[in-house]
């Protein structure tokens, strides 16, 4: 399965520059969850801590760290944002900015 991070309209690509900033084991864990994504499919997604967002939007916990992503198909996922765990859920704004970039994209 294809993984699509989001980029800004420069190109910077958000999710990857915000992976690198975290530390080594919190990378470590990112990375192993996106190898298993691109090497088992949907199926790891059975595997993985995920949960329900808004309508397509759904999230991986990962530690303290959220992914939210959107399934394009059976062969691509988007990461539109990754964010810090602040409190007992995603915080309204993040999840809000993930909504905003999977309409700029098409995907809601």
């Amino acid at each position: 399965m294809e993984i699509y991070d989001y980029q800004t309209s420069g190109g910077k690509n958000v999710i990857v520059d915000y992976i690198d900033g975290l530390s080594k084991a919190e990378q470590l864990e990112i990375y192993d969850i996106r190898d298993e994504i691109r090497e088992s499919g949907l199926d790891a997604f059975e595997k993985l801590n995920t949960r329900q967002l808004r309508g397509k939007l759904w999230e991986i916990k990962a530690s303290q760290t959220r992914i939210m992503y959107v399934i394009i198909d059976s062969e691509g996922v988007a990461f539109l944002h990754i964010c810090k765990k602040q409190k007992g859920k995603a915080e309204k704004q993040e999840i809000d900015k993930a909504i905003k970039r999977a309409k700029r994209e098409g995907l809601m």
